[in-house]
């Protein structure tokens, strides 16, 4: 039975749909010796397809692995760096096929979820989907109500040193969309932190630390990874 190359690579645990695009448009993607195309379907059972050099087999059923990360200050969002800096694959296990689902600059910590389920991750990243992330923001000063009301903050907090802390809820994944928010308003960013990615929250999870998903949160993903087709 033949299906959409990409869908292959995610339900394989390789990358999310469009990041497999992106792989089969690099010329990393050979089927039987030659070079994948965008669009193309697969027969698994019948054809040979590797990545990298290296053949993939989705033949074994498995649990997928869903993974929080309280990603540090300075580590880089990706599973290598070209110019040798830190990055989440530290702190990841070895021996998985896991990716990181989204970015967070490498000035900004907390939730990042690393998982082996492509279709969760490209449901969790479509825009249609508005999955809520919300940040805890520290910025330098009093922040003035106008301000406020225009980057819809809530539970604003004022530290005895006179900074101010908030939170700031989104629906999108717009490339550092929170900080882009704050300049507009002339607010200087000390800290940002996201504490939450759908039903995900970070709790007292230290940074730098891992833990697997619980069964609520597990519930709650596969839910919507299923009202995405995936």
């Amino acid at each position: 039975m033949k299906v959409r190359l990409n869908k292959y690579l995610a339900d394989a645990g390789v990358a999310s749909r469009r990041a497999a695009d992106e792989l089969i448009r690099s010329g990393k993607v050979v089927v039987d010796g030659r070079r994948a195309h965008v669009g193309a379907t697969v027969d698994p059972q019948r054809q040979r397809i590797s990545v990298n050099g290296k053949q993939i087999d989705s033949s074994c059923a498995r649990e997928r692995t869903i993974i929080v990360l309280n990603k540090p200050l300075h580590v880089i969002t990706t599973m290598r760096d070209e110019r040798g800096r830190r990055s989440v694959a530290h702190y990841l296990p070895q021996g998985r096929r896991l990716f990181p689902v989204g970015r967070l600059d490498a000035e900004t910590t907390g939730v990042l979820l690393c998982t082996d389920d492509g279709d969760l991750a490209n449901a969790l990243l479509h825009p249609s989907r508005e999955i809520t992330k919300i940040y805890r923001v520290v910025v330098r000063g009093e922040v003035p109500a106008d301000a406020l009301v225009a980057l819809t903050a809530r539970d604003v907090r004022r530290a005895p040193q006179g900074d101010t802390s908030f939170e700031i809820a989104l629906h999108e994944g717009k490339n550092r969309q929170v900080r882009r928010m704050c300049a507009r308003q002339g607010l200087k960013i000390l800290s940002l932190t996201r504490t939450r990615f759908g039903p995900v929250s970070l709790g007292n999870l230290k940074p730098g630390a891992i833990r697997e998903v619980n069964a609520a949160e597990r519930r709650e993903l596969e839910r919507i990874r299923a009202n995405a087709g995936g």
